[in-house]
This record gives structure tokens, sequence and C-alpha cells, in this order.
């Protein structure tokens, strides 16, 4: 029989990656969804299937993490073998502003779920997508050992999540593994997103559409993957003989400006001509300096980034010329055909 893996998040951009990478396993995949006046599905429309056809693996479920009753009612119906859990209040600025909305939707929405699997009686493996978020002002490089201290309320609500699937593993037997993923981008990032901001503004700007790029702190410096990979180890994790946590990152460092600098001179202009600063961008507390120590996760899952920094820069920028009606500069093409010639994701 097919597998079915229930995916929370799956219309973001590591949902839908995920969905299709399970797919493409084999597995029947349901998804859950929030109820709005339109549908918010573009990411996963190139796999959407009606559910009255024959034969159709991707289903979708009206869902809310803020209520239980739902959560419950979705896990006792699909029965699914796995669950992950990739839905939240993901925008670590806009936590700032609405911080009670935060903690119910990203720590007490994993709650909710954990007290569903539990309470079916059912064997579900469970991945929790945790941030490097959490580690905060703790001195880089970090690693599963590493103390977390939080800067936002963003990581705060993480951090309770992750303790409580840490808590469900030891105290009820469950498999509940957290993926602690360093900073991962694709052509799917959400357009609010600092590396998705950039790379789309040069396309606006190439188009005559806009004039400057506004952006906060410059000087942050964050630990960039490539999004489709991370969702290939986050299957790995369950598929591990058993329940653990993993930090999965490059290993490699730099800076907003460094991104700025890096997708501005690909398309050879100078940054500093169009980018300018507005305070409204600045956190409260930032973090300086994140940064993977991902031995565990290569000794034991054997993970190993294909797409670095400067390869991750010119395959956003590529889309987004695209996506604008610009012929691409073609060097973020040429990445992705030479390491991944069969891949199982549509870039964008």
């Amino acid at each position: 029989m097919r597998k079915k893996a229930l995916i929370t998040g799956i219309t973001g951009q590591d949902g839908s990656y995920l969905a299709e990478f399970l797919l493409s396993k084999g597995y029947k995949v349901h998804g859950i969804i929030r109820r709005t006046s339109t549908f918010n599905t573009s990411r996963i429309d190139h796999i959407y299937q009606d559910p009255h056809a024959p034969g159709t693996k991707l289903f979708l479920h009206y869902g809310d993490l803020m209520d239980s009753e739902q959560i419950n009612d979705i896990i006792y119906n699909i029965k699914p073998d796995e669950v992950y859990h990739l839905g939240a209040q993901s925008h670590v600025r806009a936590s700032f502003d609405m911080p009670e909305y935060t903690a119910n939707v990203t720590a007490l929405g994993t709650t909710r779920i954990l007290e569903a699997i539990r309470r079916s009686g059912n064997k579900i493996k469970f991945y929790q997508a945790s941030s490097s978020e959490m580690f905060g002002a703790s001195k880089p490089p970090q690693n599963e050992e590493s103390p977390f201290k939080p800067r936002s309320p963003y990581a705060c609500s993480k951090i309770y999540a992750y303790w409580m699937v840490v808590n469900y593993r030891q105290g009820y037997g469950l498999f509940t593994s957290n993926g602690i993923l360093f900073n991962h981008e694709s052509p799917r990032r959400g357009e609010t997103f600092v590396t998705r901001k950039i790379t789309r503004a040069i396309a606006s700007l190439l188009a005559k559409k806009q004039d400057c790029l506004y952006l906060g702190n410059l000087e942050a410096k964050r630990d960039w993957g490539f999004a489709p990979e991370y969702a290939e180890f986050m299957y790995k994790m369950l598929q591990n003989s058993k329940p653990d946590d993993f930090v999965i990152g490059t290993g490699e460092t730099h800076s907003i400006k460094e991104f700025v600098e890096e997708a501005f001179s690909y398309i050879g202009l100078d940054w500093r001509k169009y980018v300018k600063i507005d305070p409204r961008y600045l956190r409260p507390t930032e973090v300086e300096e994140l940064v993977a120590d991902s031995r565990k996760a290569k000794k034991i899952l054997g993970w190993e980034p294909n797409i670095r920094f400067k390869e991750l820069v010119k395959i956003m920028v590529d889309t987004d010329m695209r996506k604008m009606g610009l012929t691409p500069i073609g060097e973020g093409d040429k990445i992705l055909k030479e390491k991944f010639p069969q891949r199982w994701w549509k870039v964008d």
C-alpha cells in the first residue's frame, strides 16, 4: 500500500517542494490549507490533481493550526504514516508585531498536532520544522548541543515547539524528530523575505518597474542553502532508524550585504546606487550570525549540500528575471542542469 503523508504549510516554499518529492516517491500526499476568500495555492498548482479523478495522489483539506478539533479530525480521518509540520507564522520581523498570534500558531499549533497523534493511537512519524533562529545569540557555529538564546517571538515559539517534540518522544515513545534547518531559499521563497525581496527587486529594476530597494540590517550573517535539498532531508529524517534532532546547513555564513553585492554584480549593476535603508525593517533584537555545524547529519543521514551561496543567488536572479518577462543571464539555469539533470521538482 502507498504510504500517506500529511503536510501542514503545503502551500509554502518548503511544503510545495516536499509535496513534489513525496509524490515522486509514490506517496499519497495530504495537505492542510487555510480557508480564505481566495486560493493561495500558486506554489502547488502544477501538481494539483482533481480529487474526483481516478488515481489522484494529492489531497487538500481545510484546517487551522489554532483549532484542535479540526486537527484531530484530519489526523483521525487520514491516518497518515508521516506528518510533516511546516505550517507556522514564519516571518521573524512580523513576529515582533504580533507575538501572541505567532505563539498561538507556531508554538501551540505544534502541541495540538502532537496531542492529536498521541490520542490517535496510530504509529505516526512526526517531523517538526525547527529553525536556526532558535540559536539567536548563541556563539557560531551552532550544532545540536548549542544553547538556545532566542532573539525574537518567532524563535521563542519555535523553542517551545522543539521541546514539546522532545517531550512527546521521551514521555510517550512517539517517533518525533526536529529538523533544525538553517536559512534555505529558492525562487519560491516568499516575496517579503529578504533574499527574494532582493532578487525580485533586481528584476523589477531591470524592467524599469522599480527605482530602488529598501532593506534593513545589511550586516546580519546567515547560512543560506537551496530549499529543494532541505526538503529531501526532511524525508530522510523520518526514514532514520530512530527519531532524533538534526542541524542542517551549508557551513558557510554570508551577510545580507554580501547577498546584495553578489546579486547586483551578477547583472552588472552597482548596488550602492539602488539600495536604501529603512528603519522599519530593523528588528528590536537582531541575530548577528548563524552558521551550521552539520557533522551529525552528514554522518547519520549523508547530508551534503550541492548548491552553494553564489550559485543560489544566480538561480534566484535568473528565475525572477524570467518571471518579469526578461531574458535571464543563464548561469543559474546552467548550474541547475549540471547539478540536477534529473531533478524531481519544478524550479519555481
